[in-house]
């Protein structure tokens, strides 16, 4: 499922950017759909990145959303990123395919709430606790 492949220090941020550019979004959205969907973008980004940090690059196939939330989950000794991250998946495959239900502003605060964490764990891993945002940014964001 995935290559081996060395990535630049500038193309793992450059993904990494990408995930805080959507956390940016989906904390200014106040549609509950829209923050779901940028949430679960920001779990796969931010997976990407880590892998990329690993010099992991997934192949897309069948199956490749799994293996880089699992692979986040491994490299960040997270085992609630797989738990929250397949609900989240189960649910965008019923909203595809089955018409699935609407998603509660609760629910969406919640899964807002993880990926800031999420981006949090993710820039410590990637960077060392050289926040890539001004600590002002992470205030603002929680």
């Amino acid at each position: 499922m995935f290559d081996k492949l060395q990535f630049s220090p500038e193309q793992v941020d450059k993904y990494y950017q990408t995930a805080v550019r959507d956390l940016h979004l989906a904390t200014s959205i106040k549609i509950p759909e829209l923050v779901f969907d940028l949430c679960y973008k920001i779990i796969i980004k931010i997976a990407i990145a880590v892998c990329a940090y690993n010099n992991l690059r997934v192949k897309s196939r069948v199956g490749h959303h799994i293996e880089l939330i699992n692979k986040l989950a491994e490299y960040l000794k997270n085992p609630d990123i797989e738990i929250i991250a397949e609900r989240m998946r189960t649910k965008r495959n019923k909203d595809l395919y089955d018409g699935g239900r609407p998603t509660s502003e609760k629910e969406a605060n919640f899964y807002l709430i993880f990926c800031q964490k999420l981006i949090k764990q993710a820039d410590t891993y990637l960077f060392h606790n050289k926040l890539q945002f001004s600590p002002e940014q992470v205030d603002e964001l929680l």
